[in-house]
């Protein structure tokens, strides 16, 4: 059965890899830096699992402090130019987005018709990280395509995802570090801390008011930890649960579909959520990083708006 390690082991070569071009790129000026970056990121992938909570904690903070402290930069690649860009779109035309498209259509395929696959009685892929294994399929399938069809130099995937992850820099940390963040605050009880403090300092009286101080403590938490998701079970803990629905006797399905779409209209708002909003601005090299939240916000208050009043509304029917 194919599970999650099978990711994580190559996933771990790759960034060996991109460990290795950049000690060996005698012109990149944050060449050890950056080396050191995705060497521990590397040695977290291909033995995470096998090491200590005490070992990856370790790892995790030597990952801070070389992205914050020493800070990994940019530096010169082998890349083709911009003429022989242009001359192989007008060659290729569409055909050039067919091996990008393979990952998101595996990971449906996989998350659905291909979910319970068996071999020999037994499931092909780990059932509970099915959508993940199989976008992984469409990635190593999608370069295979790449590879055999517009024929790059061997080493161009490492070249151009070192170039691409370089780019990014620390940011590509974010999305693991703040998912770790959200089970952190709901181990170590912080939604229980926040229900407590409203219980005690501004106790909430109405069915309504209840339901829009939740929503908008989605909309807060979001903005802090980046990910609705993380945001979702602190503030289940703190006023979903023992308030909206127990108290109030709202519908426990709509409150928590309702609640995280409010959630994410904090993503919109924070850079936080630096791989949707800083990221982009990055990549297109934007004068403004923060120009594509400053482009959303109008769209993010419309939506919270009308996702509260969708709260209020419908969860007590």
């Amino acid at each position: 059965m194919i599970s999650l390690e099978a990711v994580y082991v190559i996933a771990g070569v790759t960034f060996g890899a991109f460990a290795a071009a950049a000690a060996l790129n005698r012109l990149h000026p944050k060449r050890f830096a950056n080396a050191a970056f995705y060497g521990l990121l590397a040695i977290s992938f291909l033995f995470g699992s096998k090491l200590s909570d005490f070992a990856n904690g370790i790892l995790a903070l030597g990952l801070i402090v070389v992205g914050g402290a020493w800070r990994t930069g940019r530096g010169p690649v082998k890349t083709t130019s911009d003429a022989e860009r242009a001359e192989r779109a007008s060659r290729y035309k569409s055909f050039l987005f067919v091996p990008a498209l393979i990952a998101p259509f595996s990971a449906f395929a996989g998350s659905t018709v291909l979910k319970n696959l068996s071999l020999g009685g037994k499931p092909l892929v780990d059932p509970q990280a099915a959508t993940l294994v199989w976008l992984f399929a469409g990635i190593m399938v999608g370069l295979a395509l790449t590879m055999v069809a517009f024929r790059p130099p061997l080493l161009a995937p490492v070249t151009e995802g070192g170039r691409l992850v370089d780019t990014i820099g620390w940011a590509l940390l974010l999305p693991q570090m703040l998912a770790a963040l959200g089970s952190v605050f709901t181990v170590s009880g912080v939604g229980t801390a926040v229900g407590r403090v409203f219980s005690t300092y501004a106790p909430i009286t109405t069915p309504r008011t209840a339901v829009v101080v939740f929503g908008l403590g989605m909309v807060a938490f979001t903005i802090i930890m980046g990910n609705a998701f993380a945001a979702f079970p602190v503030m289940m803990a703190a006023l979903g649960l023992p308030l909206v629905v127990q108290r109030f006797g709202a519908n426990v399905v709509a409150v928590s579909a309702l609640g995280m779409l409010t959630g994410f209209c904090g993503t919109l708002l924070t850079p936080m959520a630096a791989n949707f909003n800083l990221v982009p601005a990055t990549l297109l090299e934007l004068d403004d990083r923060y120009a594509v939240i400053r482009a959303q916000a109008p769209t993010a208050l419309l939506l919270m708006a009308g996702n509260l009043l969708l709260l209020c509304l419908l969860v007590y029917r």
